[in-house]
């Protein structure tokens, strides 16, 4: 669970980062408890804010605590992160969506994050990955404090490399784990997933899928092995903005999201982000994070990662704009 004591010391700092005179998206933590669908869950809601002020470039979450929401039947955004990743990685994005009228929500999911890594190799983050969005959303339209001012007809997702696979399952993608036989014999590789197909421990559980969202942002999936076939696609009918770096990297292949765009049945809005990598889509690092983190906050020679979210995070908005109406 999230302690008190950090929630204090990161709403503390974002509070006394404040400056004046431009919108500002409003946030709040969120725990989703333990059930019998799965692990308690911990994250973070972006809002509409009544406020016109926003904390300053470079706070981990810029915005303001607790801000009363401006609005009421606002459609909700549930984001996924990738792999190793967390709630973290795509503030940008979600207060931009904010800015702009939506309710975002974003967990980390257990065991596949940049804190705990744990089971970040087990088929068992697959398959309880869309739970977990599916559960995020049971959470903002129930048990949330402010879950009237949620539309429950109007919900999107945004996906990042892991969880544009996350994302790709929850609209209806139906995962055939076996298919990554051939990849564990091909490439000898000593993964858990790897050693459990060896011993016949292959996922045979239906899929979890969830209806209620009604379009979806997948950014960069990584290299699906198989995973998906045209049949296994048929159900993903609904609008999709599909985006892929030029580079890849992180175990994404630019050549395999070609693939899945020709076997998804309603083509996407496929747009290609010339002379990116794989963490391109990742909020813009600042210095001390990028010292920390070169391979998440490097980018290739003469890409500017500022101006391409300024691109992205516009084009989401519209996206989403034109179809939760």
């Amino acid at each position: 669970m999230f302690g008190r004591r950090l929630r204090q010391t990161i709403a503390t700092a974002v509070c006394c980062l404040v400056s004046a005179a431009v919108q500002a998206a409003g946030i709040r933590f969120i725990d989703v408890p333990a059930d019998a669908g799965g692990p308690a869950l911990t994250g973070v809601v972006w809002t509409p804010c009544v406020a016109k002020v926003v904390a300053s470039e470079g706070a981990a979450l810029p915005g303001i605590v607790r801000c009363p929401i401006d609005g009421d039947r606002l459609p909700l955004i549930v984001v996924s992160h990738g792999r190793r990743g967390s709630f973290l990685a795509h503030t940008d994005t979600a207060a931009a969506l904010a800015d702009a009228g939506f309710v975002v929500a974003a967990i980390n999911h257990p065991g596949d994050t940049a804190k705990d890594s744990s089971r970040t190799d087990e088929f068992s983050v697959l398959t309880e990955r869309p739970a977990d969005m599916k559960r995020l959303t049971d959470f903002m339209l129930g048990a949330w404090e402010n879950a009237a001012v949620v539309d429950a007809s109007r919900i999107g997702l945004f996906g990042f490399s892991r969880g544009a696979y996350t994302g790709l399952v929850v609209i209806g993608g139906n995962p055939d784990f076996g298919a990554l036989a051939a990849f564990c014999d091909k490439a000898a590789a000593a993964t858990q997933k790897c050693q459990d197909i060896r011993a016949g421990r292959v996922p045979t559980d239906p899929a979890v899928h969830d209806p209620r969202i009604g379009a979806a942002i997948l950014a960069d999936p990584p290299l699906l092995d198989g995973l998906f076939t045209s049949e296994r696609l048929a159900s993903v009918t609904m609008p999709v903005l599909l985006w892929r770096s030029a580079l890849g990297g992180d175990g994404v292949v630019p050549e395999g999201i070609d693939a899945l765009e020709q076997l998804l049945p309603a083509h996407p809005d496929y747009r290609i982000v010339p002379n990116s990598s794989h963490f391109s889509f990742v909020v813009p690092c600042p210095p001390k994070l990028a010292e920390r983190a070169p391979v998440l906050c490097t980018d290739p020679p003469g890409f500017d990662r500022i101006a391409f979210h300024n691109e992205f995070n516009a084009a989401a908005v519209a996206f989403f704009r034109a179809h939760l109406r």
